[in-house]
């Protein structure tokens, strides 16, 4: 209910007044069953433009860092996520990880959508960057297409550490349904799941025009901040010296 009331009647028409998006290869997203929507992830707002023009529920798997935190804002985002069913997905590898692909299986054997974002994080500097496997996992255990999807101008509107968005205009685009059937059986080779991982890349990589860069977001931005403390420069993110390697 929550997540109707956010899309059609609030959040929705805001973010259609402030983004005014305009979509792209919609007639790609299936219109029933399950499937996988991979997108490159450059701002907040990703969450939430996407989802507002796909006529059916995404479900999103969500960093853990938005249900755990302090203070009224916190609050207030943990429930806000909560309310439109995102699930949290703990980053820290191990037995995380089978818990993050065990609630993504859930989600696709109930014959629904579920957006994730292969990079792990938000690009700090607007390009794309390497992909993880869990898409991969995930598209062989389900045995279901992969749609990949690109947020364009998102970044602009809304980069890491900016809180509220410039009113501009972006761009979603699908691209065609990705099939990996031809990888059926081999879920647990982990040459199988880089290489699905890759094609997916690749096609978000031609549906967005970014840079490429064949390094984990997460140790890009990581070095990213370790030069400008070095500097005394604010790192991505807006994060000064003292706000440590997990600002943004």
């Amino acid at each position: 209910m929550l997540y109707q009331v956010l899309k059609y009647v609030l959040l929705g028409p805001l973010l259609r007044l402030v983004f005014r998006p305009r979509v792209e290869g919609l007639a790609q997203v299936p219109e029933q069953g399950p499937a996988i929507i991979a997108g490159n992830h450059l701002s907040f707002a990703d969450h939430f433009v996407m989802p507002a023009v796909v006529p059916r529920r995404v479900t999103f798997l969500a960093k853990a860092e938005y249900f755990t935190g302090a203070g009224l804002k916190g609050r207030l985002t943990a429930a806000f996520f909560r309310g439109v069913g995102q699930i949290p997905v703990d980053r820290s590898g191990g037995r995380a990880s089978e818990a993050a692909l065990a609630s993504g299986l859930s989600v696709l054997r109930k014959g629904r959508l579920l957006g994730i974002y292969p990079e792990g994080t938000r690009s700090h500097d607007g390009r794309l960057y390497k992909g993880r496997t869990g898409v991969a996992a995930l598209a062989l255990k389900a045995g279901v297409p992969v749609v990949p999807c690109a947020m364009i101008g998102t970044f602009e509107a809304q980069p890491t550490g900016r809180r509220l968005p410039r009113a501009m205009r972006v761009t979603v685009r699908f691209g065609r349904p990705l099939d990996f059937s031809r990888y059926a059986g081999l879920v647990d080779e982990r040459t199988a799941l880089r290489a699905v991982t890759d094609e997916i890349m690749y096609a978000v990589l031609k549906l967005s025009g970014q840079e490429y860069v064949d390094v984990y977001a997460t140790e890009a931005k990581a070095a990213a901040q370790a030069e400008a403390r070095a500097h005394g420069r604010r790192g991505p993110g807006g994060g000064s010296r003292a706000a440590g390697p997990g600002a943004g």
